[in-house]
């Protein structure tokens, strides 16, 4: 699709690396990047913006007339949110909730008065914590692995399925990007809208501000090149929960073919992971940073569990992989060569913008 697309949360760590990438495919795009910086570091993308000739606008999908002032747009592709799963634990609810509901029903009036097409990245953490906790794994050396028998028929060793149920609590996080969800399936019946929703699990990769409670791989990697402390949190404290990943690149491709046939994709919820052959855990991401950097740092082990957390996430992305030719391509070791490489070239910015 070429015309004009606008990216909300532009200058944040996806949608960064999506606008760059759109406007690099696609000379004939006008690519919009729409974010309020709120972010620490999230200002470090926007030499990168400007020199890919993405046009940067300075806003907040709270605010309506914010998005309005735009104008005219092709397509919408919703990355703005606190993406953090601790958001509003202390009781501070009011960002969350404005931002991940209140901006994605924003983004998705926008899109339905100009006729948009609307590609909406949601997140793995939409499937609650009560019944991901009961799945059933294998403790191995370094990492839990699912294996197929479970209490529930769409989890495997697969991974998780689209249809696993969604019954319980899931921090304001999840909460937030599954009532997004709702609102767009509405949208979609009642006014066309040409939608699609991507259930993101642990996406990776350079530009990325990890930190503990989101961006982990990222987090890693920088800790370990900075030198500070890291703690395995949670299950035994031994570093053995499992995420799988996902390079941005290879997001960007699949989100390629979804503006460049909204009418085909539109309706769907789909799984976007690594799955099983792209996962890591916190260990083997140690040993794999430690081999990179040439540092070790001390890990703390604190054994009890965090609420909302899960000992195992890994996407089933049968669904998606039935519909589409779109694989990953890149694996875990790339992934993390990739950010290495990035924070090594980007240290002396890091350690500002992370401070």
């Amino acid at each position: 699709m070429s015309g004009r697309i606008l990216v909300t949360g532009g200058a944040g760590f996806v949608g960064a690396n999506l606008s760059v990438a759109l406007a690099g495919r696609d000379l004939e795009r006008d690519v919009i990047a729409f974010d309020n910086l709120k972010r620490r570091g999230s200002e470090l993308n926007l030499p990168r913006l400007r020199e890919a000739g993405v046009r940067f606008v300075h806003g907040d999908v709270r605010s309506p007339s914010d998005l309005e002032a735009i104008g005219v747009i092709d397509a919408l592709v919703e990355c703005s949110a606190e993406p953090s799963v601790m958001a509003g634990v202390d009781g501070g609810t009011e960002f969350v909730v404005h931002t991940n509901l209140l901006g994605a029903y924003n983004c998705l009036d926008l899109a339905r008065r100009h006729g948009a097409a609307f590609v909406f990245l949601s997140t793995s953490r939409v499937y609650p914590t009560g019944p991901l906790n009961e799945l059933r794994y294998e403790e191995g050396e370094s990492r839990f692995e699912l294996i197929d028998e479970q209490p529930y028929p769409d989890a495997s060793s697969r991974g998780i399925t689209e249809e696993f149920p969604l019954e319980g609590h899931r921090t304001l996080y999840g909460a937030t990007k599954l009532g997004a969800e709702l609102l767009i399936h509405e949208y979609v019946e009642a006014f066309g809208l040409r939608a699609v929703i991507d259930r993101c699990g642990v996406i990776a990769g350079p530009w990325q501000m990890g930190k503990v409670d989101q961006g982990v791989f990222t987090h890693w990697m920088v800790s370990h090149q900075l030198g500070r402390e890291l703690a395995y949190i949670g299950y035994g404290g031994q570093g053995k929960q499992v995420r799988d990943m996902l390079h941005p690149d290879d997001l960007v491709d699949l989100i390629e073919k979804q503006l460049a046939s909204p009418a085909e994709w539109s309706g769907a919820t789909l799984n976007v992971g690594g799955g099983p052959g792209c996962s890591l855990s916190l260990r083997e991401a140690t040993d794999i940073c430690a081999e990179l950097t040439g540092r070790t740092v001390p890990i703390r082990s604190e054994p009890e569990n965090r609420a909302g957390d899960i000992p195992i996430y890994v996407s089933d992305c049968g669904r998606l992989f039935d519909r589409s030719d779109w694989r990953p391509a890149r694996g875990s070791r790339q992934i993390m060569e990739d950010i290495f490489e990035w924070v090594r070239e980007h240290e002396g910015a890091l350690r500002t913008a992370l401070a």
